[in-house]
């Protein structure tokens, strides 16, 4: 195929192609599109024709690529790539006036504990902007990143994909939240022997802190576990429970109340919140102003 006739190409049946490679669901595809699902069943015959092949083939319930597909979605993605960030950087970008949506990513104790300030700054420069804050945690980056549901995330993070850039925020030093009114610092013997509630995204009783503490040859009592940090203010006042969190977040779960944060009585390896984003919009004008808000009001406090 030379150049003319890519003219007889359309270039959303390319972005609707990715995105059934991701989601391998025609109705999942048509909502993250905000497409009719008639729609998406049209492009994809069209693209069936296109590329001379059936592309998704029903595998039980759900739908798998073919062999064929994959090699398309290989050779395709890079130039795509390349086409969205030579668009973006061809574009200016006035925050006052901008209309863009911002999909970010971010972990719970992020959402609870930093970005209502990061919030209120970008409606102050940028009223007219749309944010779509996504759930993540160190799993599920990856793969929200590469299928571009999010172009900026902030969490604890492990692997990424090899377009993926990375940049530390802060440190994530924790505290011990608790609800008595004891006077005086917790002991490590009162520290385990006290009920401990934590926040679990999948619901596993364990964490970086149980790793800290079986080097001590201790251990914690676990008896409750919640999916998000919000719910803690109100579980853990007037009780013997303990959680211990990231200080950020405990900074904004004693605000106003009679919660106290302690400071951990034993020594931790601390880890890292970072802002991962992709190489496609590393050099985006609107997604740079983005990364810099984050920067300034999710980084190290005084950085």
């Amino acid at each position: 195929m030379n150049r003319n006739d890519l003219r007889r190409v359309d270039l959303n049946l390319l972005v609707i192609f990715e995105t059934l490679m991701f989601e391998k669901n025609l109705t999942r595809a048509a909502e993250k599109l905000f497409l009719g699902q008639p729609a998406v069943s049209a492009a994809l015959a069209r693209l069936r024709d296109l590329f001379d092949d059936p592309l998704l083939v029903r595998n039980g319930r759900g739908f798998e690529p073919t062999a064929r597909a994959l090699a398309i979605l290989k050779e395709l993605q890079p130039a795509m790539d390349t086409i969205s960030g030579a668009v973006s950087r061809a574009r200016e970008f006035n925050p006052a006036t901008n209309r863009d949506t911002f999909r970010i990513g971010l972990s719970d104790d992020a959402e609870f504990g930093l970005f209502p300030a990061l919030l209120k700054q970008i409606r102050e420069e940028a009223p007219e902007v749309v944010i779509v804050v996504r759930r993540v945690h160190f799993l599920l980056m990856s793969a929200m990143l590469a299928s571009g549901e999010i172009s900026v995330g902030v969490s604890y993070t492990t692997e990424l994909p090899a377009n993926a850039k990375r940049r530390k925020l802060r440190e994530m030093k924790v505290k011990v939240l608790r609800g008595d009114d004891r006077p005086g610092a917790l002991t490590l013997d009162e520290y385990c022997s006290r009920p401990h509630a934590l926040v679990s995204f999948s619901g596993d009783l364990c964490g970086n802190i149980d790793n800290d503490l079986a080097r001590l040859d201790r251990s914690r009592r676990v008896v409750l576990a919640v999916p998000q940090f919000s719910g803690l203010r109100s579980i853990i006042a007037g009780t013997e429970m303990l959680a211990t969190v990231p200080d950020f977040a405990a900074a904004a779960l004693i605000e106003g109340t009679r919660l106290r944060a302690d400071d951990p009585p034993f020594e931790l390896v601390n880890s890292d919140l970072s802002m991962v984003w992709s190489g496609v919009t590393d050099n985006d004008p609107a997604e740079r102003w983005l990364r810099s808000k984050i920067i300034e009001f999710m980084g190290e406090p005084g950085a």
